[in-house]
């Protein structure tokens, strides 16, 4: 897998995340650069471990992947990207009942986000960035970081509107991704 893979992979799995910090913002309208990098900080940092914890785990049958990685990619990738699609159109409703974003509350939002973010990680073990995964998780972070930060301040700007649609765009990239992989591989043998 190359960098423009893996940049692509990255803003997907940032979708969650960016929608959640929509929504943060949203209801935290008085949010701050401070309180932007801390709620930024939560989903980048989770975003960058999971996909570690995703490839060590599955490291251990690198040898039953490998002949199976462009269905593993394609099922993975396909089904992360049909959830948040569905998701973008399941009606939910933006909540006008805010509580106060405890640090417990933050962590609840960055595991839930970045559980997709682990079956990645599992992904990586049947189709490696060329980069290493130190470095694919690195990228995965920083782009989580950097779109979450943006997004609290567009959810305190323009509210409801884009909510829905971040997460709909992630799971067309993701899909994206998972049928470029499978077609390459039955193209090339």
């Amino acid at each position: 897998m190359g960098i423009w893979e893996l940049l692509l992979i990255a803003v997907g799995l940032s979708m969650d995340a960016a929608a959640v910090s929509m929504s943060n913002g949203m209801c935290f309208h008085r949010a701050g650069v401070k309180e932007a990098g801390r709620i930024a900080g939560a989903f980048g940092i989770f975003q960058g471990i999971m996909p570690l914890i995703g490839y060590y785990a599955c490291s251990f049958f690198e040898r039953e992947i490998t002949s199976l990685d462009h269905w593993v990619a394609l099922i993975l990738l396909g089904f992360i990207g049909g959830k948040m699609i569905w998701e973008s159109h399941a009606g939910h409703e933006v909540s006008h009942e805010c509580v106060t974003l405890s640090g417990k509350l933050l962590f609840m939002q960055a595991i839930a986000t970045s559980i997709d973010a682990l079956a990645v990680g599992v992904s990586f073990v049947a189709l490696p960035y060329e980069g290493g995964i130190l470095a694919a998780a690195s990228v995965i972070c920083a782009i989580t970081f950097a779109v979450s930060f943006g997004a609290v301040f567009l959810g305190r700007r323009f509210g409801g509107i884009l909510r829905n649609k971040a997460e709909l765009v992630g799971g067309l990239i993701l899909v994206g991704i998972g049928v470029k992989i499978f077609i390459e591989h039955m193209l090339t043998g």
